[in-house]
């Protein structure tokens, strides 16, 4: 598991496509000193497993899949991603809940500066919109966000200039593709509450006080 929080940005150093697949190398100098081969890395919120590492850099490999429905087809010699390892038990949890399974790709239409941040749009499947709410989280690129503002298949967010410096947001031309992943917590509710909406055209307080809620 994962919360968003980039911990470094690493740069891609080798893009290899193979039959059923691709092989990447990721520098990543400062997240490396307790990595093992067989541990999760998320790359621009996909989470990846490390296949080789040496001092400063890994390997891991993409499948069919994983280029069919993420962003990372994109990705060339020198292209900046984020990283973030899984949360360790003791750890603040400084984002929310993300899982590195992405849900949908999306387009990043631009960022115009305010100030010393950014305020920076993102268009998505309108299929998606029950899942994204105004004041609440969104992982995008792997980077836990809050949805400043919203519309049917547009959502704006605000970008401090932490952010802004320390992840790839900045490196983001119009047109681009970005991963995202939304809050799983609305996945679990839209999935409990459904047999309720299907029997009954209805929710009462009482079967919403039966679920927890």
């Amino acid at each position: 598991m994962f919360t968003g929080i980039i911990e470094e940005l690493g740069t891609i150093s080798s893009f290899t496509k193979i039959s059923q697949g691709a092989k990447i190398g990721i520098l990543a100098p400062s997240i490396l000193s307790d990595a093992k081969i067989g541990d999760s890395i998320a790359v621009n919120g996909v989470c990846l497993t490390v296949v080789t590492k040496t001092n400063n850099s890994f390997s891991a490999d993409l499948s069919d899949e994983t280029l069919k429905l993420t962003s990372l087809k994109q990705l060339k010699l020198g292209s900046k991603v984020n990283l973030e390892r899984p949360m360790q038990p003791q750890a603040r949890f400084g984002g929310h809940i993300v899982q590195g399974h992405v849900d949908a790709i999306a387009t990043f239409i631009g960022a115009n500066q305010v100030g010393e941040g950014y305020d920076v749009k993102i268009a998505f499947q309108p299929s998606l919109g029950k899942y994204i709410v105004h004041k609440g989280s969104i992982t995008v690129d792997g980077i836990s966000l809050t949805v400043a503002a919203l519309t049917e298949n547009i959502f704006e967010m605000a970008i401090i200039p932490h952010t802004w410096k320390n992840t790839n947001l900045s490196t983001l031309k119009a047109g681009d593709e970005v991963n995202l992943e939304v809050d799983v917590i609305a996945k679990y509710v839209e999935k409990m509450l459904t047999p309720y909406v299907k029997s009954k055209s209805n929710i009462s307080l009482d079967q919403l006080k039966e679920l927890g809620y």
